[in-house]
């Protein structure tokens, strides 16, 4: 797919000179295509029928072009549309080159070291729990929802890729949020109490919690935590910091929760498996809940 997909490009980089401004700027697209297309669609095809060699080429070619793009892009306010789209390919050539080289995607590298699950070290009241959810909150809500965020916006803009967003969309987005953050803090105050521990994978509670917000929804922080930064790209009108909390969605389902969901059923077995057959991880489902309490 990557291979047909920087081929078409091509195409129309040579065909187009709408493609060609947007994705390259003042570059000289023979220039660039001497090395790319050997490097970047060939590689890509060769990689696809299982060459190692050829999939680390790939992949570290297209990393060096995206941020070398990005650099150009930053500086001259050309070929945005090159560097979002090189990104895309940079993050598509890691996932085929593990692939290549593991066989799979290897998930569980992302929670190593600080971030690998290990349950919270007792302490004498819920108000230390408390403390050092809040003082998680304020880092990482600052890094992620602020500091992150500003920082795409700014590139967004700089890059010239922003596209408009309807008048609605700051208040909205304020709306959002508070809302949103307003599920974030009761879900975790609800862990910190009820649960002796907080909700960073290193210091993870030693009850499982199912009353306040997790009665009706299994990960209400994390649905909290990609719904702020939805809110917080209306409030930027910012696309690409929408496309962050949506890829940051997808990172944590489709990586992060089965690691956690199986850490939990390790540790809290049957009571686990019941919870989590009985009530959703994104949708609230009160019936459901409901009859969970019955039990």
């Amino acid at each position: 797919m990557q291979a047909i997909a920087g081929f078409s490009w091509w195409t129309m980089v040579f065909v187009s000179p709408v493609v060609r401004e947007a994705t390259l700027g003042n570059l000289d697209p023979a220039a660039v295509a001497v090395f790319d297309i050997p490097l970047f669609v060939i590689a890509s095809a060769v990689a696809a029928s299982g060459v190692r060699v050829a999939a680390v080429v790939s992949t570290g070619w297209t990393g060096v072009v995206a941020v070398a793009l990005a650099v150009y892009a930053t500086i001259t306010t050309e070929a945005g549309w090159g560097v979002v789209g090189m990104v895309a390919a940079t993050a598509g050539s890691l996932i085929a080159l593990c692939a290549v080289l593991l066989g799979r995607v290897p998930t569980m590298w992302i929670l190593r070291g600080p971030f690998a699950f290990r349950p919270a070290t007792n302490r004498p009241t819920a108000a230390a729990y408390m403390a050092s959810t809040f003082g998680q909150i304020v880092l990482f809500w600052g890094f992620f929802l602020a500091v992150l965020p500003f920082a795409i916006s700014v590139l967004e803009r700089r890059w010239t890729v922003a596209l408009p967003f309807p008048s609605f969309s700051i208040p909205a987005g304020i709306t959002v949020l508070i809302l949103a953050s307003a599920l974030g803090i009761s879900s975790a105050v609800v862990m910190s109490t009820l649960g002796n521990g907080t909700p960073l994978p290193s210091a993870m509670p030693n009850r499982l919690v199912i009353a306040g917000p997790y009665r009706w929804i299994r990960n209400p922080m994390a649905v909290s935590g990609v719904v702020q930064g939805a809110a917080v790209g209306l409030v930027l009108q910012s696309w690409l910091v929408i496309a962050y909390a949506v890829i940051g969605s997808l990172l944590w389902n489709y990586a992060v929760r089965p690691l956690e969901e199986s850490d939990l059923e390790e540790r809290f077995g049957e009571e686990f498996q019941q919870y989590r057959d009985t009530v959703r991880c994104w949708i609230p489902q009160v019936s459901k809940t409901q009859r969970y309490e019955r039990r």
